[in-house]
Order: structure tokens, then sequence, then C-alpha cells
């Protein structure tokens, strides 16, 4: 069912602390912590504890924990020290866009220039 945990989601499995993962922050909706395949010096996923498959389909079911997966990725940019200089937040959505994980979640990257593409 939409936004319960799922057995084979290895998101739930971090969330329910059953796969370790170095988390850097977690709210009352979310939880951060570090991609282990780094794309750039500052690289930190931010997840719904609830599960859905996509971003798209949990801001139409929970446009509030949405809203608050966009504040926490904030909220990481600023505890990395990375809102200064500017960060991204992507959501892949479908595997041609990337998605290997099949839970919500935002990726926040910075540390460096990413300015693709360009304005």
């Amino acid at each position: 069912m939409a936004g319960e945990a799922q057995a084979d989601c290895l998101f739930c499995k971090i969330i329910a602390g059953e796969v370790p993962a170095t988390v850097v922050r977690e709210s009352e909706t979310a939880v951060a912590f570090r991609d282990i395949n780094p794309q750039a010096p500052t690289h930190v996923l931010v997840i719904p504890k609830a599960h859905y498959p996509d971003a798209a389909s949990l801001a139409a079911a929970e446009p509030q924990i949405a809203a608050d997966i966009l504040r926490e990725a904030g909220e990481v940019a600023a505890q990395e020290d990375v809102d200064g200089s500017g960060y991204r937040i992507v959501f892949n959505t479908g595997t041609g866009a990337g998605q290997t994980v099949f839970h919500a979640h935002a990726h926040v990257l910075g540390g460096r220039g990413l300015n693709w593409p360009p304005g």
C-alpha cells in the first residue's frame, strides 16, 4: 500500500535501521544520509519516511511531506556549508533518468561547480 514500508526497499530498510547509513539529519517525516557513491563533494540523499516510488507520486499523495523533503534539503545544504556557494536538488524519476531505488528521494549536491545546464 502506498506510504507503507516495503520489505524489499533499500531506503525503507535504512529508515528501519536494518541497513546502516551515515545519517546527517532526521525529522519526523524525513531522513538525510550521505550517498555511498558521491557525485560531488557534498552528496546527501533526503528521503521521506513514507514509501512512495518517486517524487511525483509523493507530491500527489502527500504534498506536505514533499515540501518537508525540500525544506530538509535546504537545511542539509546549510549544515554542509554549501548554501552560500550554491547547490543542486535533483529528483531522478524512472530508470531512464537514472533512478535505481524506487523510493522517492532528493539528491543534494554541492561543493564544486555545478553549472550544467547553463542558466
